[in-house]
């Protein structure tokens, strides 16, 4: 079985014609017809029902297409591995961000980092942990930052970039708009505003609560923190959101203030998979990050 025969196969399978496939690769319909035959000789099966000019996979052809593409997405992923490490500088780095993330400090380290490296491209997914995770146990995502961030997960490997406190965010008229400091205790008859099951903030929220005597009275959930903010300012409930993310965007009619009985603070990192080595220009990124990282923090402190 030759590759070649895969990239002509599939083609024929996609337009359901040979010569159209013939006209796309820019090769002889004969020769094209001819090694599918031969592919088709060492499988012992038939891959298509041949309709005059038109073709279409049989059954048997449909689970071999699948297996097919895999094997040449596989392929084409070696040929960019290989194309990056030959030349780090012109690479492609696809890079995860935990929805419900506050990445401000992020949009600084990324602008330093591409001064030095300007001929790299960038591929930005966004998703819960858990997609991250997936998608770099699948090869399809290089790095990622999270919050929280897994110590002991099989796949991929985290580490503690900084800590994030979150804060309440509640009405200007509010009755507790006068309060700096709040019991969560206090917060028990109001209606929340937050992120849907599965984020870490609404985890953290909800047990905060339980531990607190009650159920937290859920008046919205979704996954976008400027959704959220706007909620609040217009009095529909109120929030617990990350610090960093109300330095921007944030209403006059929002108030916020922390809680004196319960500590809302979770650690945000980055993750790299643990399984295959990293490109030297996802190595550079993941390098940059953890020392940019760590002078914002000695700064802080």
């Amino acid at each position: 079985m030759e590759l070649r025969q895969l990239f002509y196969f599939i083609e024929v399978a996609k337009r359901e014609h040979v010569t159209k496939a013939a006209d796309e690769l820019h090769v002889a319909q004969s020769a094209i017809s001819r090694q599918i035959s031969l592919l088709e000789a060492e499988l012992g099966v038939e891959l298509f029902l041949r309709e005059g000019r038109n073709v279409k996979l049989t059954p048997i052809g449909k689970v071999f297409l699948e297996h097919a593409e895999k094997v040449v997405q596989e392929i084409e992923k070696a040929k960019k591995r290989m194309n990056e490490f030959l030349n780090p500088e012109a690479g492609l780095i696809r890079l995860g961000f935990s929805t419900g993330l506050s990445v401000q400090s992020f949009s600084a380290f990324l602008a330093q980092f591409r001064e030095g490296h300007p001929n790299l491209q960038y591929q930005f997914i966004q998703g819960t942990p858990n997609d991250l995770i997936r998608l770099i146990e699948s090869g399809e995502l290089d790095i990622a930052l999270t919050a929280p961030v897994p110590t002991d997960h099989p796949a991929v490997a985290g580490d503690v970039l900084y800590m994030e406190k979150l804060m309440l965010l509640f009405h200007r008229g509010h009755w507790l708009a006068d309060e700096p400091i709040i019991r969560l205790g206090q917060l028990k008859a109001e209606r929340f505003i937050t992120f849907r099951p599965g984020f870490s903030i609404r985890e953290m929220l909800v047990n905060a609560c339980q531990q607190a005597g009650f159920e937290p009275s859920i008046a919205f959930e979704g996954e976008d923190m400027e959704t959220i903010k706007g909620l609040v300012a217009s009095g529909t409930g109120v929030a617990i959101l990350p610090e960093p993310a109300l330095l921007f965007n944030l209403s006059k009619e929002i108030i916020t203030a922390e809680i004196s009985d319960y500590h809302f603070t979770r650690p945000v990192g980055v993750i790299v998979p643990k399984k295959r080595e990293m490109a030297p220009s996802e190595k550079a990124l993941y390098e940059f990050l953890s020392a940019f990282y760590d002078r914002l923090n000695r700064f802080q402190r």
